[in-house]
């Protein structure tokens, strides 16, 4: 089991650049992040809430959807790496079951499914057995609360 431990960022530093560190101190350094995404269904969750602030706060309501009620509807949540296979997975969902996209980000990997319950379940289900065995992707098991 790996445990996290906190650093400092000037130790943080000093573990990258070794030795070079101490001719780097006092200048401005710029850091990149880079993220290499794998193959990957990180998140698979589907849930009911009763509550509509939880549809206003992921923007439910708005756009496309404006003027729409999906109080008492179901949402799945399924998130990808890479982040383009946001597109393959709405197709599957909705030839899976009767939903609709709420949100789909290519450049974030995100997909929220609306529906009923059942059609919400079988739809996520049937994406990630889909990535799983068909596209050999990694991925997180499906969660419903």
């Amino acid at each position: 089991m790996i445990t996290a431990q906190k650093i400092t960022r000037e130790e943080l530093l000093e573990k990258i650049f070794h030795k070079d560190y101490e001719e780097l101190k006092g200048q401005t350094l710029r850091m990149t992040r880079v993220r290499i995404p794998g193959k990957e269904v990180c998140m698979a969750h589907v849930l009911n809430p009763s509550d509509p602030s939880i549809y206003q706060n992921l923007g439910l309501h708005i756009g496309t959807h404006e003027g729409e009620d999906h109080t008492g509807e179901a949402i799945g949540l399924i998130r990808f790496t890479p982040w383009e296979a946001v597109v393959a997975a709405a197709d599957c969902a909705m030839k899976a079951a009767d939903v609709q996209i709420g949100f789909m980000d290519r450049f974030c990997g995100t997909l929220i499914l609306t529906g009923g319950l059942t059609e919400v379940r079988t739809a996520v289900q049937e994406v990630v057995r889909f990535f799983r065995d068909d596209l050999h992707f990694e991925t997180a098991e499906v969660t419903v609360n």
